[in-house]
């Protein structure tokens, strides 16, 4: 029987080795694997395989920096990059490196199984993988698997012109997308122009996108360019679109179907040579079903869309975002502070409302307003309005006063929220969710392995994952998952 192609596996974690070894030949492939970069390189030149996957930490180097040396002599071999670098970084580089695609650890088998599949059919076309360089400063910050599937996204749009619709609550860092996009893309070169839409009088909208000409309406005094001719070449970013008003949607579906638009009160026609990110914290789709916003915009800005997380699906990403605050804080001149644990385990607790930006903000005013140079628990409880409880037990704290913090956002929902009647089942459902989630991060979506740790079945487990709807990516079975570095 013929092998179904030839796949090079590399990684120094023998488990790894063993485990997508197996995986992938009972789907029928030919699978070697080699444990380092030196290995790597005597396998190529003993014959090329049809698709290659490598990890990028390396005892002998970094994975990445031997994707384009291959590339410029073997440009149609599909190369898949596993890593456990979950950031935003690893991502663009591997997609920008020429990298067919780019899985973060822990992955899935079947998923991997379907990437090769891929590199198979692309490398059945003929298909060539690009090569360039990437700037490493990147404004994005998390290393959860909410994340990324963000960087993925990001990582495969910023090389066309491509028109991205990116949603969100308020604070979670919409524009630090959109300009992500900008800075790693062809135009970062040239002008990234943001207008946020809830911002400007609705009746001058229009002229603040397209421009106005002298003597248009009252008080234009001299020609204006717009926003479009003011990211000529470059990025133009629409905050808010949700907010647009519906005869400015019907001048920008025009101009997004013709490539051309005029000034308000002009007659010349201008050539849009701009790439459009569009954002909102509201449900477009909702707001079409309504009539308040036009399906036809609607599908023409949602070409690619990118749902950012809010901070309280991303728990895990909040102590790196504080620190990073807090260097960031230190670089403008505040105090250099550190944070210990008992904080740590306090902001990981709280609900965040206003998400990464209130992270951010209390970050500095704990940098500006903190005495000491270690912020600990005492400063995040006075800093979110959390009482000190008497007589706490040693070691519990933080889940006491997350507690406490939780009682008094819901008494500030509505009044009689806390004496409806339904407090202990919602309580008890929001303590069970993140407990559920962690835990089967912590085993790589192991279903069978979490119930475990958790002292409960998995059909109990199971039944919870429906009740609370927290949703499991396909394939994710027990005994299917991979973890390592």
């Amino acid at each position: 029987m013929t092998a179904a192609g030839r796949i090079l596996v590399v990684d120094d974690d023998a488990a790894i080795r063993t485990v997508v070894g197996e995986a992938l030949r009972r789907k029928g492939y030919e699978v070697a694997t080699v444990a380092s970069l030196s290995d790597l390189r005597t396998a190529l030149a003993k014959g090329l395989p049809d698709v290659l996957v490598t990890d990028v930490v390396l005892p002998d180097g970094d994975g990445l920096d031997l994707v384009p040396q291959i590339l410029a002599e073997h440009p149609a071999l599909p190369i898949i990059v596993l890593s456990a670098r979950n950031t935003l970084s690893t991502a663009v580089r591997a997609t920008e490196a020429g990298a067919f695609d780019y899985l973060p650890k822990p992955f899935d088998l079947d998923v991997l199984a379907q990437a090769v599949a891929g590199g198979l059919a692309r490398a059945r076309r003929g298909s060539e993988a690009a090569t360039e360089d990437v700037d490493d400063s990147l404004p994005l910050i998390g290393r959860s698997p909410a994340m990324q599937g963000v960087y993925r996204v990001i990582a495969r749009v910023v090389s066309n012109d491509l028109t991205v619709l990116v949603s969100g609550e308020s604070g979670t860092g919409k524009e630090l997308v959109a300009r992500a996009i900008h800075d790693l893309g062809p135009r970062r070169g040239a002008p990234f122009v943001a207008l946020n839409m809830a911002a400007i009088p609705r009746e001058l909208i229009e002229a603040e996108l397209f421009g106005h000409e002298r003597g248009a309406f009252t008080g234009a005094a001299s020609r204006v360019a717009g926003k479009f001719e003011q990211a000529a070449g470059g990025t133009l970013f629409l905050d808010e679109i949700g907010d647009m008003p519906m005869d400015a949607q019907t001048r920008l579906l025009r101009v997004l179907q013709s490539g051309e638009f005029t000034t308000v009160g002009g007659s010349r026609t201008i050539r849009a040579d701009v790439r459009i990110v569009a954002a909102t914290n509201k449900d477009l789709a909702a707001q079409v079903a309504g009539g308040g916003f036009r399906e036809d915009l609607f599908y023409r800005l949602n070409v690619v869309p990118i749902a950012l997380p809010a901070l309280r699906e991303r728990r895990q990403d909040i102590a790196l975002l504080a620190r990073h605050f807090l260097d960031r804080a230190a670089e403008d001149g505040l105090p250099h502070k550190r944070i210990d644990e008992g904080a740590i385990a306090l902001l990981e607790a709280h609900g965040w409302p206003g998400n990464v930006r209130e992270l951010e903000n209390l970050m500095r005013r704990l940098a500006a307003l903190s005495r000491d140079e270690w912020i600990g628990a005492q400063d995040i409880q006075a800093m979110l309005k959390v009482a000190a409880v008497d007589g706490m037990a040693a070691g519990t704290p933080g889940l006491k006063a997350a507690v406490l913090a939780r009682l008094t956002e819901i008494e500030g929902e509505r009044a009689g929220a806390l004496d409806d009647g339904t407090l202990y089942d919602r309580i008890i459902a929001e303590v069970e969710r993140p407990l559920i989630v962690a835990m089967l991060e912590r085993h790589g979506g192991n279903q069978l392995r979490a119930a475990r740790a958790m002292g409960i079945n998995r059909n109990t487990l199971r039944k919870r994952l429906d009740d609370l709807a927290i949703d499991m990516p396909e394939g994710r079975r027990p005994g299917r998952d991979v973890d390592g570095e």
